[in-house]
């Protein structure tokens, strides 16, 4: 993936990392408030699942090139390698980021079952995130 340069390599400080699982868990939380609209939760749920995905790329020393088209794809699929996270949890996560697509560019509503799945898929990531981080790179969570 670098050779193709959909990876570059970046060397994380703790308090990046800190930063951004604090990022993921602000928009977890937002996802779960009912007064805003089934779409706006749905993204403040999938983007906890992105800033998870960056949280092992960064941890495993890389980071998705932002300027080629496909760098959610990359990272979501990068997490079996990144952080361990079994093929079937994968398929269940690149759903979603296929519905945020056709949510986003086509401007098709999320459902209430997708808002669901989106909700529960980030809080499990958010949960292994914390855990993978505490034992295999505590180092990155003594930022601030």
């Amino acid at each position: 993936m670098l050779a193709i340069e959909l990876l570059q390599a970046f060397e994380a400080s703790a308090e990046d990392v800190v930063k951004l699982l604090e990022a993921a868990r602000r928009n977890l939380t937002d996802a779960k408030v009912e007064a805003v609209s089934t779409d706006t939760r749905f993204d403040a749920a999938y983007k906890c699942i992105m800033q998870c995905a960056m949280l092992g790329l960064w941890a495993n020393g890389y980071r998705t090139v932002t300027s080629k088209p496909g760098h959610h794809r990359t990272a979501i699929q990068s997490l079996p390698k990144t952080m361990d996270i079994p093929n079937p949890t994968l398929v269940v996560l690149d759903g979603l980021r296929k519905q945020r697509n056709i949510s986003d560019y086509e401007g098709d509503p999320v459902t209430e079952g997708a808002l669901v799945a989106c909700v529960d898929e980030a809080g499990k990531l958010l949960a292994h995130t914390e855990q993978w981080l505490r034992t295999n790179n505590p180092e990155l969570l003594r930022g601030r």
